[in-house]
């Protein structure tokens, strides 16, 4: 297996079997922290964090779309994963600042560069969407 082919770390990983995470068994914890780490709302909390420090009401601002309960159970499952770093400041009003941990750099990095292809590619992803309904093989959504 080359260290080239996409997936090769997680499958040599897996064919290693070693103590750890094992991500494709059914009962590994590990899997909660990849649903909290890559939801649509925590992948662009954490793009958004790589770039500084930022307040609860303007993590709410930047990233359109997301409710405030929904911004709120994301930032507490990525402090709790330890990706993102809370720090309150005992100050009338009430302040709090989000930003994150050396280990929420490292992911967020990685997930930048999804980001980043997905932005840089969606013209070719939609063409390909256009495709298949012309195609009349819409895939089934479960």
């Amino acid at each position: 297996m080359h260290i080239d082919t996409p997936g090769a770390s997680l499958r040599a990983a897996l064919s290693r079997q070693t103590q750890g995470a094992q991500l494709m068994a059914a009962a590994c914890p590990s899997r909660a922290v990849l649903s909290h780490l890559t939801s649509r709302w925590a992948v662009l909390v954490q793009v958004l964090l790589l770039s500084g420090t930022r307040r609860f009401s303007e993590l709410r601002r930047e990233v359109g779309g997301v409710s405030e309960k929904m911004l709120a159970q994301t930032l507490d499952a990525l402090v709790s994963d330890g990706f993102v770093l809370r720090q309150a400041y005992l100050v009338i009003p009430p302040k709090v600042e989000y930003s994150l941990t050396p280990l929420g750099r490292e992911a967020a990095e990685r997930l930048a560069v999804l980001v980043d292809w997905i932005e840089d590619n969606y013209p070719r992803i939609e063409q390909a969407r256009d495709n298949v309904k012309a195609a009349g093989d819409l895939p089934k959504v479960a």
